[in-house]
This record gives C-alpha cells, sequence and structure tokens, in this order.
C-alpha cells in the first residue's frame, strides 16, 4: 500500500490526531479512495483532500468511515468533537459566519460529489476535472483563509502546532502556553512539575482532554511525558513525539491505576496525570 503524504506541518495537533485515526481505519480496511467514494457519500478527490489534511472533514464523513470499515464509530467521533472544540475556541471573538459557511460547504460537497458520482466515468476527461476545480473556488479559498489565520493567531490553550515551527528562536518551557510559541520536532524540553489550581503542571500545556496516540507531537505530549515521569513511569525521552516508549510507560500507569490499558492518553488518564 503506497504511503501518506505527510501531514501539513501547520495542522493543531487535534486535527492531526483525526486525521491520523482516520488513515489507520482506511488502511486496516484495505480500501482503496476510490473504493471508499463508491461505499460513501464523498467522492475519492473529497476522501484524499480530507485525509490529507487539506480541508475540514465533516462529521457525517467521520461517521461513514467507521460504518463501511466495520467499527464503532465513538473514538472517531470523540476525536472530531475535541478538533471541532479547538477550532471553535480559535475562532471565538470572531463572527459565527464562517462556521455556518464551513457547514453549508459540507453540506454543498456532498451534494456535489453525488452528482460527480453518478455523471463521471473512472477516468474523467481533463475538461471535465479543470470546471469542476473551478466550482470550488469559493470553498478553496476560504480554506486557505482559514489556514492563515490559524497560522497568525495564538495556539494557547492546548492548540498547538503539531510540526517543525521557527520562529528563530529555542523554545522554552511555559512558552507554548503563555506566548504560543510554536513547537520544534527534535528538541528535549525540561520537565519542571509543580502544582497549580490543584493540579500538576509541567509549564507545556493545560490540557485535560486532548486524545494522545502513537505518533503524535507537539506540547501536549511533552507535557504528558513530563507528568509520566513525575508518577514514576517515565517514558525517558521528553521530546513531543508520543512513540512506542511514551505507550508503553502510558500503559503502565494506566495499569497501576486501574484504568483501560490501551496506551491511549484522554480525559480519565489525564485526570490521573494531573492528580
Amino acid at each position: 500500500m503506497p504511503r501518506w503524504k505527510e501531514l501539513p506541518a501547520e495542522l493543531p495537533s487535534s486535527e492531526r490526531q483525526l486525521r491520523v485515526q482516520l488513515r489507520r481505519l482506511k488502511d486496516h480496511s484495505g480500501l482503496s479512495l476510490a473504493a471508499l467514494a463508491s461505499r460513501t457519500s464523498y467522492s475519492r478527490s473529497s476522501w484524499e483532500r480530507y485525509l490529507n489534511g487539506k480541508k475540514p472533514v465533516p462529521r457525517k464523513a467521520v461517521e461513514e468511515l467507521a460504518q463501511v470499515c466495520g467499527t464503532e464509530p465513538t473514538r472517531l467521533v470523540v476525536l472530531y468533537e475535541v478538533a471541532e472544540r479547538a477550532r471553535t475556541k480559535e475562532a471565538a471573538g470572531r463572527p459565527d459566519q464562517p462556521t455556518r459557511e464551513q457547514d453549508r460547504g459540507g453540506e454543498q460537497d456532498q451534494a456535489r460529489d453525488g452528482q460527480e458520482q453518478e455523471r463521471e466515468p473512472e477516468r474523467e476527461p481533463a475538461q471535465s476535472q479543470a470546471a469542476r476545480r473551478a466550482g470550488r473556488t469559493v470553498p478553496l479559498k476560504w480554506m486557505l483563509g482559514a489556514v492563515a489565520l490559524a497560522v497568525a493567531v495564538s495556539f494557547g490553550g492546548g492548540l498547538l502546532v503539531a510540526g517543525a515551527w521557527d520562529d528563530g528562536a529555542p523554545a522554552k518551557k511555559g512558552d507554548a502556553v503563555a506566548a504560543g510559541t510554536g513547537y520544534l520536532r527534535g528538541q528535549t524540553y525540561a520537565c519542571d512539575v509543580r502544582r497549580k489550581g490543584g493540579e500538576l503542571r509541567a509549564g507545556h500545556s493545560d490540557t485535560n482532554e486532548m486524545l494522545l496516540d502513537i505518533n503524535g507531537t507537539g506540547f501536549d505530549v511533552v507535557e504528558a511525558q513530563c507528568l509520566l515521569r513525575e508518577k514514576g513511569f517515565s517514558p525517558g525521552v521528553f521530546d513531543g513525539l508520543y512513540d512506542e516508549r511514551t505507550k508503553g510507560a502510558a500503559k503502565r500507569f494506566q495499569g497501576a491505576r486501574h484504568l483501560v490499558v490501551d496506551g491511549i492518553i484522554g480525559p480519565d488518564t489525564w485526570r490521573e496525570l494531573r492528580r
């Protein structure tokens, strides 16, 4: 099976986690993008954009993917809702028109995809492709505008970039929450765990709900790594990469706290880490 394209560096960690799980589910099912298009309300090109992080994935698409892959959709829906809440926080203080536009855009995509599947052959002519791309100019412009705005705003409160952002100066612990400093891939971060407001904090993220799983990156992961060490289950690394060592430490911690031992850090595990 061909390798996936690397997700955009500017994609927030909550959106990245959703795409990683959707990709994993698709690969496990063995279905191609064309097969997904034939079994869902969305075209092959829409699935390509959703799974490669080029466009926000609608909730209905998440649910349909789970259905055709034969899995219970609850976990994927939770990931979708976390990403949706992150977008809502990011948009706080701005008019809610873009959100409504996004909802309508998803419905229009679905309707357009249905029409495409009815009238387009397996290999559509270049002229048809050009016409279809032209029909999506407005949604694409809106998406690019949203990405540019996301880069400009602060990623405080758990909205952290999962990529190699470099603003010209090394990241310092606490900067991610305090000033929105970007996460730097490959850097080791300090763990200065203190109790604040009744919770343990390492100064990298204040999240209590972000879902972390294998290959996730960002300051949320650094925070979890530091708290795992504080609890006596050190992963041995504090670089913001959720690798097998970090997942193993999370499993040991979950087992000791009588949690579900799946190595996925979610609200229940965060609650115990913060105690």
